[in-house]
């Protein structure tokens, strides 16, 4: 019996199916026959949904980015979590590279898609800077930040970390530790937090 899914359901197959290639093969290797053949579908199907391999690529980065803003927002939303453990899981929600993401992230460091990376980190940063500014200014109720523009530090943080954690694969772990270090005091300063507050929440992410 054939199972005829919706289009929803065949796009998401269709990404599924591209990131895993995109892992065991390179972007560059993968192709989408080898997508089409792993689905079992015809080559209409998907190019009905997608026009090449690249819109593929780019729909990828469309989910992964939407699926960490969620994820964000369901932490910054928790109200049993301690403002200091939201920092901490928030700015890990928002940092996506992990597991078979890691082969698609790799193509947005190429020169060749350069527009396509700034247009992940610009829809990043517009979805979670209003989560963070909501949970900034849930930590100056409770004592634990004085920031007087919860937007603004919101937007400098994000952006800060943004570039952080992006260049931490490229840095020995000495200069892994040091920039830990100055994040940890910078975000402390743009909170007004108190000196330390961070470094228990934010201190493993620099190893």
């Amino acid at each position: 019996m054939r199972i005829v899914k919706t289009a929803e359901e065949r796009k998401n197959e269709i990404l599924d199916v591209a990131e895993e290639l995109f892992a065991e093969k390179g972007y560059d290797n993968a192709s989408t026959n080898d997508i089409i053949a792993r689905i079992g579908i015809a080559r209409g199907t998907l190019y009905h949904h997608f026009g090449s391999k690249e819109e593929i690529l780019d729909a990828i980065i469309d989910r992964m980015t939407r699926q960490a803003i969620a994820g964000a927002k369901a932490i910054v939303n928790d109200k049993d979590m301690p403002v200091l453990e939201k920092v901490a899981k928030a700015l890990l929600a928002i940092n996506i590279q992990n597991g078979a993401k890691d082969a698609v992230l790799e193509q947005m460091h190429k020169p060749q898609n350069a527009l396509l990376h700034q247009k992940m980190q610009e829809k990043l940063i517009s979805g979670v800077v209003p989560l963070f500014a909501q949970l900034i200014e849930e930590g100056n109720k409770q004592g634990l930040f004085d920031a007087r523009y919860p937007q603004e530090a919101s937007e400098m943080i994000m952006i800060y970390s943004n570039v952080a954690f992006d260049e931490l694969e490229n840095l020995t772990p000495k200069q892994m530790k040091a920039k830990g270090k100055a994040f940890i005091h910078h975000t402390e300063r743009i909170l007004g937090a108190k000196e330390g507050s961070l470094v228990k929440v934010l201190g493993p992410f620099f190893g």
